[in-house]
Formats: structure tokens, sequence, C-alpha cells
């Protein structure tokens, strides 16, 4: 069967790189079945390299622009102590403590999108979704994974099936049991495609994905017992237990909310149950209010689990994308934690040493993506469409944005981040037997600083002519940039227009709320936009599958 599956794979690779060079669409089906065959390989160095060779095909398209390497920044009150994040960058509140306040007054964004854990796509929603939901597993303070909603688990000899154990008596916020059932019923929701939920793919290592039967998730009649199969041993299950689009839902609350059903049946809104305060949770918070676009206030569930230890009674948001006014709000003491700092600001932050400015790890990347469907590439060829975006890439001074915006931030050329293991004892991000980068210097696959005669030569190959080392009026090149308000998002803007200019590209700036700002591009009306992406666990695969076909987060509308 292994072997059947590398024939089927050489073949698919064969025919997508024949397509892309010669044909009007890029061929994305070898993509598919690359990682296919990455989540069947069962030998760390064999799925390694499969990884490499994954992002590679990735980059090669042009349409993913990695600008610099994440870290966490933030800005935290003298005496608030307790607060954790993770390399992942979710944010727990619950075991904080003040100098004896019971209330955190923070910001993190603006208004977001979805507070249903299974529809939520962004940071901001799941550091929401970590301290008011809960899963099977959850981040200690170490960042170990720790049982949550479950004790502890038993895994088959083969890999393939775990049993976890609930802990007894869990409730929902309003009282009403939790069990095993609600367990299966919200994997097998979030898997369903009429859900809509942007994660569904990462269910795809469950037996069953994709059929009619469902995934093979099953209750014990006690509500104790939840049993998982999967398709294929899954290094990193234990992750997604502990990863939001896992967490329960309370059907009772999901089937029953006002919006939820069309008139003739059909369903609508899989996420009106949680579009306003007061709906029910299994964490550590209840959302007690919310002013849309201006606050949240979050209070403590008495109903959950580990309640007792929960030491911070309440959380009131400042909901904003304004850095300046949140930073201005924080100075005045009115917000306790901050999430975000002008671009202005942080400079003097880091020389100063400031105590209250934190600079914590984090495994991500601050990318830009290209919608290869874009009117910008109609006539072309998938290879010269390809050419152009690489050169558009290609003259980005991604060192001078980290040196100049993104101080925190070393400057990126991969996709996958810099410190993501790779699954087989070390780092992905290192030119080794496994894989030689094709910038072997700067180990990736561009220069950290523009390139503005191999961008003109990639451009002249896709057609267009240069006068003096400037774009002819013969062949313009315009496109837009979709981006959201803050001073680090428009400062990185305004830095790669400049940069473009230089041979005479124009790049116009849209900028759209937080909240707007990723439904723009699931829905393909760009050309270009910024996006960042966090590690969901500690392995290169969750970086290459988002851009599977099928998946909701394939925001360069590959294969589609």
């Amino acid at each position: 069967m292994k072997k059947l599956l590398a024939l089927l794979l050489v073949l698919l690779l064969m025919g997508g790189a024949a397509l892309a060079e010669d044909g009007a669409e890029l061929d994305w089906a070898a993509y598919d079945a690359l990682i296919a065959s990455i989540k069947a390989e069962a030998d760390p160095a064999a799925r390694e390299a499969l990884m490499h060779e994954a992002e590679a095909m990735l980059m090669d398209t042009g349409a993913v622009v990695p600008i610099t390497y994440y870290t966490d920044p933030y800005m935290m009150r003298a005496g608030v102590e307790g607060v954790y994040d993770t390399i992942e960058g979710f944010k727990y509140f619950m075991y904080a403590t003040y100098e004896g306040a019971d209330t955190l007054r923070i910001n993190l964004a603006s208004e977001p999108d979805r507070l249903d854990p299974a529809l939520n796509y962004t940071l901001d929603g799941a550091c929401l979704a970590v301290n008011s939901f809960a899963g099977l597993y959850t981040h200690a303070a170490d960042g170990t994974l720790q049982p949550e909603l479950a004790t502890g688990y038993t895994v088959s000899e083969d890999g393939l099936t775990y049993a976890f154990t609930l802990r007894e008596g869990l409730t929902w916020s309003d009282g009403t049991p939790l069990t095993a059932e609600d367990f299966a019923y919200s994997w097998q929701r979030a898997a369903d495609p009429a859900t809509g939920a942007a994660y569904s793919y990462l269910f795809s290592v469950i037996a069953g994905y994709g059929s009619e039967e469902g995934l093979a998730v099953e209750a014990s009649e006690d509500g104790l017992t939840f049993t998982v199969t999967l398709a294929a041993p899954c290094p990193y299950m234990l992750d997604l237990a502990a990863f939001p689009v896992f967490y329960p839902v309370p059907r009772h609350c999901v089937e029953a909310a006002e919006g939820y059903l069309a008139e003739d049946g059909s369903l609508l809104d899989p996420g009106a149950w949680a579009t306003q305060a007061g709906f029910v949770t299994s964490g550590a918070y209840t959302l007690e209010s919310w002013t849309h676009d201006e606050s949240m206030v979050y209070v403590k569930n008495p109903n959950y689990w580990n309640a007792e230890n929960v030491t911070m009674e309440r959380l009131e948001l400042m909901l904003s994308a304004d850095d300046a006014t949140i930073y201005a709000a924080y100075r005045a003491g009115d917000l306790d934690f901050i999430d975000t700092v002008p671009a202005d600001e942080m400079a003097a932050l880091l020389e100063d040493g400031d105590p209250e400015f934190y600079v914590a790890d984090n495994l991500g990347t601050y990318f830009l993506c290209f919608n290869v469907n874009s009117p910008m590439f109609e006539g072309m060829t998938a290879a010269q469409a390809s050419s152009v975006r690489k050169a558009i890439s290609m003259l980005i001074d991604r060192t001078w944005i980290s040196e100049t915006v993104r101080l925190t931030e070393p400057p990126a050329n991969t996709f996958v981040p810099a410190a993501m293991a790779d699954g087989n004892g070390g780092t992905f991000r290192e030119n080794d037997d496994a894989y030689t980068y094709p910038d072997a210097g700067d180990v990736g696959y561009m220069s950290l600083t523009s390139d503005v005669e191999g961008a003109i030569a990639l451009l002249e190959e896709a057609g267009y002519k240069f006068e003096g080392g400037v774009l002819s009026a013969e062949t313009p090149l315009t496109f837009e940039y979709l981006v959201n308000p803050g001073t680090q998002h428009e400062g990185v803007a305004q830095l790669i227009q400049e940069d473009l200019a230089v041979i005479g590209i124009q790049m116009n700036i849209r900028s759209v709320e937080w909240n707007v700002l990723p439904g723009e591009m699931m829905a393909g009306n760009f050309d270009m936009g910024r996006l960042g992406m966090n590690a969901d666990f500690n392995d290169p695969i969750c970086f290459l599958e988002m851009f599977t076909s099928a998946s909701g987060n394939n925001f360069c509308q590959l294969g589609r």
C-alpha cells in the first residue's frame, strides 16, 4: 500500500509540475497528495524530507511571501503575576493575581468575528476561547500539555485508537451535564463541511473524515469515555486535543439558537448561538456583557471543573485595533495588559528596558498572501504568474522591515518558522541531509534584503518590459494590498510600497478592520493581503496543510 501511495505521489508530482509550467492554471492536486503522504508516513526522517518538499512546492508558487518570524511583544502592569502564554500565542488569564484585585483590564484586539471555538480562525479569538471553553487537554504554564476535561488517556499498540477518560460530574456553565457525547457531536460538527469551520481539515487525521459515516469517534454509554480511531498514527494528537476547534460546544444551545436554521429548514448560521453575551461555555469564564465594537466583560464560571483554582474573577476587554489609543489607555492606567504596541514606541521601550514590556517566544510567521485567482494574473500562464509573485517578493527588503517596524522580529525567508521542530529530533530550518535551501547562506528561499536585478529578470520572463530599470508604460503593474489598521501593519505596507516603486510597480493600500480582513481574503476579494500564522502545535505540518485545496485557511486560493 505504501509503495502504491508513493508511486501515485510521483505521478501526481510529475503531472502537477508539467501543468504548472505549461498550463494556464496551477494544478494543486500534487500538493494535496504530498500532504496526504506526509500524514501517512511513520518514518521521521522520511517525513521530514517530504515536508521540505512540500514547503519548496508552496514557495515555488510565489503565493506565500514570508516577511518576519513572530515574537510576542506585550505590556503588563507591574504587580500582575500568573498570566502566561504559549509559543502558539495563546494567553491564559484565569490563574493571574494582581495585588489583591479581582479584575484584569485587557486589550487583545478589536471586535472578534467568531466566538464559537469551531468557527474561530484568529489568534485573539483563540485567546478568548482558551479562557472561556475547555478541551480534553490544555497548555500548562510551563508549556506542557496537561489533562483538562479529561483525566488521561490510553492508546492502542498500533497508535491508532485513543480512549480519553473524562472527569466525573462535568457540566456546562448552565449546569447541564457535559459528557463524551458532547465531544462526539462537536467533532463531527466541526469536521462537517456544512459547518464551515476554517480548521476542519485538522480532523483529517481521524478515520472516516470526509465519508458519509463521519469521523470514527464514539462516546461510551456512561458518558465518561471518548474513543477516537485515527487513519494513521499522529504524533501531535494531544496537541490537537488542546486546540480550540476540538473543544466541545453545547448542542442544546447550538441547534436551538435563533438564526441557526433558515425558514426552509436548511442550515443558515451554525455559529448563531455565540453571537451575543450570555452563551453557554465550559471553561473558566462566561461572557457577561458585550457592547459590540467597544467592550466585553467575562466573569468567573462557577460550574467550571477547576473553578476553585481560578484566581481572577473578572476580565474586562477593550475592543480596539488602534494601537496608539490602546497604548495611551495603558499609560493612563486604564488597561493592565495590552497585546500590541505602536511601532514608534517600541524602540524606546527596548532601549530603556521598560520592565513592563515583554517579548515572549513565539512560533509563527508574519507573511503576505497573493490571491492566485486575482485579475492581476489574467492572461498569464501559471509559470508567468508565479514569476510575477516571486519578483514582487524579491523586491521586499525584509531586513529593513525588521529593523524599522517589526523591531522584535527577525526577517523571514521561509514560511515554516525558524524555530519549528522537524519531528526528527532537530530544527526544520537547517541545511542538512534532509534538505539544503536554495539560498543556503541565508537558509531560506530568498535573500533577506531586496534583489532588484533578480526581480527584473523574472518580470521580463513574464513579459514585462523595462526602460532604464523601470517598468515601461507599455506593461504597467498595479495591484491592491489589503491590510488592517495598526501602525505596524500599515508601516510594513508603506515600506513594501516604497520597495516596489523602485522599479515602477504601483501598490495601492486598502485598509479594512481586522474582523473584516480574513473574510475578504477567504472570499477571494483581494490581490495581496497581510496575514500571520501562529503554530497550532510544534510541527511543520500545521503550516503546510493549511494550503491544501480543501483547507478553510487556504487564503491564497491554491487549487481553487
